[in-house]
């Protein structure tokens, strides 16, 4: 799967987690949610610097 999607995704379930976590009164889980959050932000940003440097390869191979 692609890291920008993957990313998007984890943070779409440590936003779930960490309302579960509000909601039930588990600070843990609250925590985990932001966590998980966190490392999706990060992967997404890694899809995008790949996505950046293909494209910067492809416009020197066109030149």
């Amino acid at each position: 799967m692609d890291d920008k999607i993957e990313g998007k995704w984890d943070q779409a379930k440590g936003k779930v987690k960490e309302e579960a976590g509000k909601l039930g009164g588990d600070r843990s889980t609250e925590i985990g949610g932001k966590v998980d959050q966190a490392k999706g932000k990060v992967k997404e940003g890694i899809g995008e610097l790949k996505e950046e440097l293909h494209d910067e390869r492809a416009e020197h191979v066109d030149r």
